[in-house]
Order: C-alpha cells, then structure tokens, then sequence
C-alpha cells in the first residue's frame, strides 16, 4: 500500500516557529536561522524513502533541523579557520578600526538581565538551551515538548529539571564575576 504524498509545504509552515526555536539555540546566530531552516525544508523535500509514519514528522523534523545546525556550525568553523589562517599572513597596519567599548551606563535593568540570561543560555549545551527555549519561548508543555522531541513525558521533565539547574548555576557564576570585575 503506498503512502500518501506528504504536503512539504504546509507541514513546514506547521512546525516553523519552533524549529526556528531549536535551530536558533543550536547556531546561536540569529542571522543564520534562515539559513538553516532553508537547508532543513531542502532536506525534507529532498528525501527519497517517505515517512511510514506521519504522526512522526514533528520528531524527524526535530532530528533532521539537528543535523542541519550541527553541519552549519562546522562549516562556519571552516570559514573561520580560514579566515585566521589568511589574517596571520597578512601584514599588520597601524592598528585599525576598533569599536568604541559599550557604556554599561547607558543599559536598563532589564536589558542586563536579559543580556546575562542570553549570555548564561549561551554557555549550556545545545540541548539544553533548546529544551529550555521551547519550553518558555514557545510556551509549550511537556507533552508538546515531549510529542515534537520524539522522548517521553519524564524525559522531559528530567531534561527540563537539570537544564534550569544549569542554567542557575551560570547565572550565579556570570552575576558573581560581573560583580567582582
């Protein structure tokens, strides 16, 4: 029996919003979600054996925008050893443009907390920043975080347990050395 073509098109516009979540806490770039999401709708279409199961596609679109993140980190990783390489041969001048230092004066309260969070998400891992990210930003529950990762309800909320531990731990570290320095 064959399986009925899957609608590409609408199922990405289904699950867009948070798979820009997961990708954004994978590259950490926000200019480069775009990028990869393209890569992910490329990918999808792409494939040659169709889904046996289309109850499954928000966890293979989860596995697939994964792979897709982690392929875009290591080729910017490249491009970066590249770059450093052609810099060390070139000659230095006298000093160039630097950017003026930011005025830690100028910022609101809440504009440093939310600076100290983005930089304190910044130092968890991948999944946990991810796992993290959809939970508060999408404002989903469990079993949508559950259903969409393709893992159990009480992974989840171990996941979700031990990334909020993390995650308080970085902060008391960043508040301790931004007080301190």
């Amino acid at each position: 029996m064959k399986q009925p073509a899957i609608d590409w098109q609408h199922v990405l516009a289904q699950h867009r919003s948070w798979l820009r979540t997961v990708v954004l806490a994978r590259v950490r770039e926000p200019q480069a979600v775009e990028e990869v999401l393209q890569e992910v709708a490329l990918a999808a279409v792409k494939q040659q054996a169709p889904l046996a199961d289309t109850e499954k596609v928000a966890p293979w679109l989860y596995r697939l925008a994964v792979l897709q993140a982690l392929l875009y980190r290591r080729r910017c990783g490249r491009r970066r050893r590249l770059v450093d390489r052609y810099a060390e041969r070139m000659p230095r001048g006298d000093g160039g443009y630097r950017p003026p230092p930011l005025d830690p004066l100028n910022w609101l309260i809440a504009e440093e907390r939310r600076a100290l969070v983005r930089r304190a998400l910044a130092q968890l891992a991948g999944r946990d920043a991810e796992i993290l990210l959809l939970k508060y930003t999408e404002g989903w529950n469990y079993t949508q975080v559950a259903t969409h990762l393709g893992i159990s309800h009480a992974a989840v909320e171990a996941r979700l347990h031990r990334a909020r531990g993390r995650l308080r731990q970085e902060l008391a570290t960043l508040e301790v050395a931004s007080a301190g320095g």
